[in-house]
């Protein structure tokens, strides 16, 4: 086959699989339907996302797969995971990729857990890459009904937690004196205000070297 008949078919095979894309992005809705009681917000899963985007796969005649690997860096390990939207139809492929780091203990969990969790966590954001789900609160969370409550807070997205580790690397400060701080059995309850409390504290304490 000459060359550039090959690439056309490429190129045919890449409009395509977005135009599937965009469908799906467009009908896809995955509310956020667990709560956490500890701080009071609501949240979406790896298993939320999967369960209301597979059948609209199905009908685009599209298949989801996921991989994952582990990265060894400066002595931390990471889980990467990898969603795959292939257009078994068409031929077309797109991939989207998210990381999380293990912690290196967490009270109430063994080993296993722990890499559960990072790994549930990278799936997590990579599924909302490739689909385009935003972290913003939905229309549920945030309609008060003519109510004052204050509006729940999501959670931190898996680049602020890297944020937060590489301040407490730095500092020596202990994952365990965060979590009393805000009040968190994990770090990944933590809320945007959680957030914003811990860093601007993390940045002013001198480095572990220097104290």
């Amino acid at each position: 086959m000459p060359e550039s008949k090959t690439i056309d078919k490429e190129l045919e095979q890449c409009l395509k699989v977005y135009q599937k894309l965009a469908q799906i992005q467009e009908e896809l809705f995955v509310p956020k339907g667990n709560k956490n009681d500890f701080g009071g917000y609501t949240y979406r899963s790896c298993e939320d996302i999967l369960k209301a985007v597979k059948p609209i796969c199905n009908k685009y005649k599209c298949v989801i797969k996921l991989d994952s690997n582990v990265i060894s860096l400066e002595n931390r390990v990471y889980i990467q995971a990898t969603a795959k939207l292939f257009d078994y139809e068409g031929g077309g492929l797109l991939v989207s990729t998210a990381s999380a780091r293990e912690t290196e203990t967490k009270k109430g969990m063994d080993e296993a857990q722990i890499s559960g969790a990072a790994l549930s966590y990278a799936r997590k954001y990579a599924l909302a890459g490739l689909f385009c789900i935003d972290n913003e609160k939905d229309a549920d969370a945030t309609n008060k009904h003519g109510k004052d409550e204050d509006e729940p807070h999501d959670t931190v997205s898996a680049q602020q937690l890297n944020a937060i580790y590489k301040e407490l690397d730095r500092t020596g400060v202990s994952e365990s004196k965060i979590l009393d701080f805000i009040k968190k059995k994990h770090l990944e309850e933590a809320t945007q205000e959680d957030y914003v409390k811990v860093m601007k504290n993390l940045n002013v304490t001198p480095t572990k070297e220097a104290k």
